[in-house]
């Protein structure tokens, strides 16, 4: 029996819903998904497997105008997305017109691969402005295949699912059919600490944030973890840290939750936070995260 397996990378301006796609696709939790744009910073791998196909899907930042050097870093994890992929999946939302960089757009209309354009959240669409969005984005990626979804709903997700497998070329697989992702585990507690931030303060902290789990022991019971949240300034240390230790806490409870289900067990988490001045734009710093690679 013949087997299929490719790179499937999604693209798109940020907060279109890359992320929530990616984890509906993995069944998974690999991606951090919240309102605020520029969640993802990395280029993360799901992995999908089947008896005859493994689809390797690659999750990449929100295409910007970088402003410092970790946001360079980020649209270059974007281009790599552009050379080995196998199918290029384009996320837009309903009332989109372009990517906000327009190098990237003439690499998708160029694109000697499939390209499937994706107009998500159509929940909040009506069916004149659907109609009119497709027939836009038909005029402007000839070269597309549109599929209106809704990822957070699941909406049409299966029937692009099953149009990657006819896409994809005949290969063996390129990982372990039991591996999930490429990703190390403290990657994962990172990002899930990363995503309580996004998600309990406002404003530029969570972006001035960055996150380093030094300890990481796992037994047959239990995982203990000792990570460092690395801020800019003495005031985002401040912040991050809260009244009696009261919002570093609620961090630290609410990652052990997620944790605990991703990893199938008990977690013990502690958080400390460090001032590390200006590491966005530091070259060395970028390195350790990461980042420049």
């Amino acid at each position: 029996m013949s087997h299929k397996a490719g790179f499937v990378n999604i693209i798109g301006n940020p907060n279109v819903g890359k992320s929530t796609l990616m984890n509906a696709f993995v069944g998974e939790r690999l991606s951090i998904i919240t309102s605020k744009a520029q969640t993802t910073r990395h280029r993360i791998l799901g992995i999908v497997n089947g008896e005859d196909f493994q689809i390797v899907l690659s999750d990449t930042p929100g295409i910007i105008k970088p402003a410092y050097e970790m946001q360079e870093s980020m649209m270059n994890f974007v281009k790599s997305a552009f050379e080995d992929a196998d199918i290029l999946v384009y996320m837009v939302e309903i009332g989109e017109q372009n990517l906000k960089d327009e190098d990237f757009f003439k690499k998708i209309f160029y694109a000697k691969i499939p390209v499937l354009l994706l107009l998500n959240k159509i929940d909040n669409s009506n069916q004149e402005q659907l109609e009119e969005q497709v027939a836009f984005w038909k005029e402007k990626v000839p070269n597309a295949e549109i599929f209106p979804i809704s990822a957070l709903q699941n909406f049409n997700v299966p029937e692009v699912f099953e149009r990657i497998i006819q896409l994809l070329p005949e290969s063996p697989a390129y990982y372990p059919k039991d591996q999930l992702t490429d990703k190390p585990e403290r990657f994962f507690v990172n990002e899930t600490i990363r995503e309580k931030i996004l998600l309990n303060y406002a404003k530029e902290i969570p972006y001035a944030v960055e996150i380093v789990t030094e300890e990481f022991h796992e037994t047959d019971t239990i995982i203990r973890i000792r990570s460092v949240i690395m801020v800019e300034r003495d005031t985002q240390k401040g912040i991050i840290i809260g009244h009696k230790g009261a919002a570093l806490k609620k961090v630290g409870t609410d990652a052990r939750v997620d944790l605990e289900k991703f990893f199938g067990k008990q977690i013990h988490i502690e958080l400390y936070v460090k001032v590390n001045k200006n590491w966005r734009s530091n070259a060395n710093m970028l390195k350790r995260f990461g980042y420049n690679q």
